[in-house]
C-alpha cells in the first residue's frame, strides 16, 4: 500500500507551517518537529502527565514540546510550559491548575517561542 501522508487539513497547514518556519529560521527543530508529524497518527506519541512532570523536573525553564498528543493521566505539579499538537481537556486543565501553560505548535510558532528553550518529549 502507498503511503500517502497526512489527510486532515490542519495536520498539513501545521506541516507546512513548520517547514517554512524551518527554512526561514534555518532551525532544524522545526524541520524535526514537521518530519515527526508526517508521520501516521499510530506512531506519533501520546504523552501522559506523570512523563511530562518527570521532564519538568530534569529540564526546569524549558517548553517541553511534544509531536503528538497530551494525555491528562497522572498529576503535573511542576509549573511547565507543554506545546504540543494535541490536548486532552483534562490535560489541559491540569496543566492550568499547576500554574503551567499549554500551547498548540501553531501558537508557539506565532508567539515565535525560542528553539534553544524547547525539549522533544518522546
Amino acid at each position: 500500500m502507498k503511503r500517502t501522508g497526512p489527510t486532515k487539513e490542519r495536520t498539513k497547514r501545521v506541516i507546512a507551517l513548520l517547514e517554512k518556519q524551518a527554512r526561514k529560521s534555518k532551525n532544524a527543530i522545526w524541520l524535526d518537529l514537521a518530519q515527526r508529524l508526517a508521520k501516521p497518527r499510530r506512531q506519533r506519541p501520546t504523552i501522559n502527565l506523570w512523563k511530562l512532570e518527570k521532564l519538568a523536573k530534569l529540564f526546569p525553564e524549558k517548553n517541553l514540546v511534544v509531536p503528538g498528543k497530551v494525555l491528562g493521566n497522572g498529576q503535573l505539579e511542576e509549573k511547565a510550559s507543554v506545546v504540543s499538537f494535541e490536548f486532552s481537556k483534562d490535560a489541559i486543565k491540569k496543566i492550568e491548575k499547576a500554574g503551567g501553560k499549554a500551547f498548540l505548535i501553531e501558537q508557539a510558532i506565532e508567539q515565535k517561542i525560542e528553539p534553544k528553550t524547547m525539549v522533544i518529549a518522546k
